[in-house]
């Protein structure tokens, strides 16, 4: 689900949830970007999820969590659950807050294999929005600036313009200062979008591809000819719930599913049939819940959250702060930020290039 984080939580914690007998084995889960994660298996059987969430995230989070995965279940969808530990507790403190979530069986993709997965992800998550229309809950924490487009802009504009170091500066934030640039230069040309026009809906905030769970071998291996059609389970690392809209709710998706590379690439490109076949297939359980204004706002969303990520990658390039980073790939974390900022702004100039056919699929 997320990123591992040294190879298992002190005993303190995984006592706190009964983790802790000799038949227990906690070992680290690879492949996101920010908390630690860990699976917890008794008897060799899967039975849970330990995680040490970000300082980036309050601990209070896991309250809306516990809340809305609740009324997601209630629905009848699958969803993982918040485990509350022994003494009752939602979370506990020790070096930084740990959860512990029920776990969920499935498989996650860093890239879409085709346009078949596409469209079972997409009609998960129009389940998930169906579901949610009718939810109440204010919720205890919520993260700042989260899409704040200018705000992320302006942070890189000050990294962009502010002078070189007494001595002179090490070639990747040399580097980082041009491909600043760059996206500062593709901003200018985004599309109009209007945030505060658009209806506020209860989202899941971070609708990456690898945050949707598929089932373990439902469709054999990805793109293998002849498997039987990719069954998409349920949604995974919640943290981000909240309330937002739909233009980057699905821009953000469609961003990270049409772009067969991942993230970790600096040439991106926009597959339109894998796009199609997401809305195609979310239309068919949410559409009628969106006006033809708020779907169309999806396509101005797609292209701005390249640009905005591109954006926020490179300044993380500039801070070495943020973001994770894979040290069997890159040299460092700047390095790696570097490509990843290169490909969200070669994904947004493809997805410029398709502007006319996204809006088709969302008005069609």
């Amino acid at each position: 689900m997320s990123a591992a984080h040294g190879t298992r939580p002190p005993d303190e914690v995984l006592a706190a949830w009964g983790f802790d007998g000799d038949d227990v084995v906690v070992a680290p889960l690879t492949g996101g970007l920010i908390n630690a994660t860990y699976a917890v298996r008794r008897g060799g059987a899967p039975i849970a999820v330990v995680q040490r969430l970000h300082p980036v995230f309050g601990a209070e989070v896991n309250l809306d969590l516990e809340a809305v995965t609740a009324h997601l279940a209630a629905r009848g969808l699958t969803t993982p659950r918040l485990i509350r530990t022994q003494g009752g507790a939602a979370w506990i403190e020790h070096a930084g807050v740990w959860r512990a979530l029920s776990w969920v069986d499935g498989v996650t993709v860093h890239a879409v294999p085709d346009p078949r997965w596409a469209e079972a992800g997409g009609a998960l998550v129009g389940r998930f929005h169906r579901a949610v229309a009718d939810l109440e809950h204010r919720y205890h924490f919520a993260r700042a600036g989260v899409h704040d487009t200018p705000a992320h802009l302006a942070k890189l504009r000050r990294h962009v313009a502010a002078p070189p170091e007494a001595g002179g500066e090490a070639p990747l934030v040399a580097e980082a200062r041009a491909v600043g640039a760059e996206i500062l230069a593709a901003a200018a040309a985004l599309p109009p979008l209007d945030v505060a026009a658009l209806p506020p809906r209860h989202i899941h905030g971070d609708l990456k591809i690898s945050n949707v769970m598929f089932a373990a071998g439902a469709a054999g291996e990805p793109g293998e000819p002849g498997a039987p059609a990719p069954r998409a389970v349920c949604l995974v690392d919640l943290d981000t719930l909240g309330v937002g809209t739909l233009a980057f709710e699905l821009g953000d998706a469609m961003r990270s599913w049409c772009n067969p590379g991942g993230e970790d690439q600096a040439r991106a490109r926009f597959e339109l049939p894998v796009f199609a076949a997401a809305i195609a297939a979310w239309r068919d359980v949410a559409g009628a819940t969106a006006s033809p204004a708020e779907r169309a706002s999806v396509a101005a969303g797609l292209e701005t959250v390249c640009v905005e990520l591109a954006a926020r990658f490179c300044a993380d390039a500039f801070e070495d702060a943020y973001f994770g980073w894979d040290p069997a790939k890159f040299g460092s974390r700047r390095e790696h930020n570097l490509v990843r900022a290169r490909g969200q702004l070669a994904l947004a100039a493809s997805v410029r290039a398709h502007r006319e056919a996204v809006l088709d699929c969302l008005l069609a």
